[in-house]
C-alpha cells in the first residue's frame, strides 16, 4: 500500500501484516519524499495503474486505487487507467482456511445443547414432539441372516422411539446357542435408509433419509449399516400405535 500527501508530496509505503507468513510486515518505508532515478522527486503526476516506479533499486507496480484517488485526478482533470488485479495470494488463502474455525456436527449440537440451557441460541424444534411421545418406544422382533463363516440366523430386538426417532437393535440371548452374549449390535440413533460412510454416524454434512414408523412393517425387510433384518413380529403396543 502506497500513500501519497498532498500537503508535501511525502509518500509512505506499508504490507499489510499477514499470520504466520514468516517475514517481517508492515512498514517498508517511512514517510518522505520519494527520489526518482534520474532526478527530482515523485509527484501525483506520475502514479497510475498500471505504471512501474523505481524505489530505492527496487520496482513495484502499481495496479488499483481507491475512489477518493480516482475523484481527486478527476478534479484535476485526469483520467486514470483501469485498475489491474493484483495475482492470488496462495499463503493467505491456505493461512485463512487453516484458521477457519468451524464446529464439526457433533460438536455443533453440544454447542446447540449449552446454549439452550443458558436459556439462549435455538428454541428447541423437537421439544413438543418429545413432551408428547416421550416414553413411547416401538418394538419389533427381527431376523439377521448372517452369511459369514461362523454365523446363521441371528435374532435381534429393534426399538423405535418416537420421541426423537431414534433406534436401537438388542441382540436376542438364546440359551446355549454357543455365542459370546453382545447384547447391543447398535446403540441408540437415528438410523439412516442408504448410509453415507464415514469415520463416525452421522458425520456427514450431507443430507440422509432416515427410517420413520411407516417404512417398519411386519415382512419387510430394512437395511441397518449392511445388515438386511426382516421384521417378523412386533408387541402388542406396536400394533395398538
Amino acid at each position: 500500500m502506497i500513500y501519497y500527501y498532498l500537503e508535501d508530496d511525502s509518500l509512505y509505503i506499508t504490507e499489510p501484516k499477514i499470520e504466520n507468513a514468516g517475514i517481517p510486515q508492515g512498514v517498508f518505508l517511512k514517510r518522505h519524499k520519494f527520489p526518482k532515478p534520474g532526478g527530482g522527486h515523485y509527484h501525483w503526476s506520475d502514479l497510475d495503474a498500471g505504471k512501474e516506479i523505481s524505489i530505492y533499486d527496487r520496482v513495484f507496480k502499481l495496479t488499483s486505487y481507491d475512489d477518493f484517488t480516482r475523484n481527486f485526478y478527476e478534479n484535476e482533470g485526469i483520467e486514470l487507467s483501469p485498475q489491474e488485479k493484483i495475482p492470488d495470494d496462495t499463503f493467505g488463502y491456505n493461512r485463512f482456511m487453516i484458521n477457519m474455525k468451524q464446529n464439526p456436527p457433533d460438536m455443533a449440537e453440544t454447542k446447540e445443547y449449552f446454549e439452550a440451557k443458558l436459556k439462549g441460541g435455538k428454541p428447541n424444534k423437537k421439544l413438543s414432539s418429545y413432551l408428547e411421545n416421550d416414553r413411547k418406544v416401538l418394538s419389533f422382533k427381527v431376523i439377521w441372516d448372517d452369511t459369514s463363516y461362523d454365523g446363521g440366523e441371528k435374532k435381534f430386538t429393534v426399538n423405535y422411539f418416537l420421541s426423537d426417532g431414534t433406534m436401537e437393535v438388542k441382540e436376542q440371548k438364546v440359551s446355549n446357542s454357543g455365542y459370546d452374549p453382545f447384547p447391543m449390535l447398535l446403540k441408540r440413533m437415528m438410523v439412516p435408509k442408504i448410509p453415507l460412510m464415514t469415520h463416525y454416524p452421522r458425520m456427514s454434512l450431507r443430507s440422509e433419509e432416515y427410517y420413520v414408523p411407516k417404512d417398519l412393517l411386519i415382512g419387510t425387510t430394512i437395511n441397518v449399516y449392511g445388515r438386511d433384518m426382516k421384521i417378523v413380529d412386533c408387541d402388542e403396543y406396536t400394533k395398538q400405535w
